[in-house]
């Protein structure tokens, strides 16, 4: 179950952010973008040294794309 600290309401959509370590030591950082029933997972590239910047970086870009109407 997603952490609900690292979810917040934009619109009529719900973002979570999701991260996972790596073999590396390093964290992943996924984002979940959901309206209703349904929803989109993105992963992204970069990867940060610790899980609050990579969350951080999840509801970052997981906002923007909600915002800016990116979703399709």
């Amino acid at each position: 179950m997603p952490d609900t600290r690292n979810a917040e309401r934009v619109g009529n959509y719900v973002v979570t952010a999701l991260t996972q370590p790596t073999d590396a030591g390093t964290f992943a950082a996924s984002v979940s973008i959901r309206r209703g029933m349904h929803d989109r997972i993105f992963r992204f590239i970069p990867r940060f040294a610790c899980d609050a910047q990579a969350v951080r970086y999840a509801l970052t870009q997981g906002r923007s794309m909600v915002l800016l109407g990116q979703l399709g």
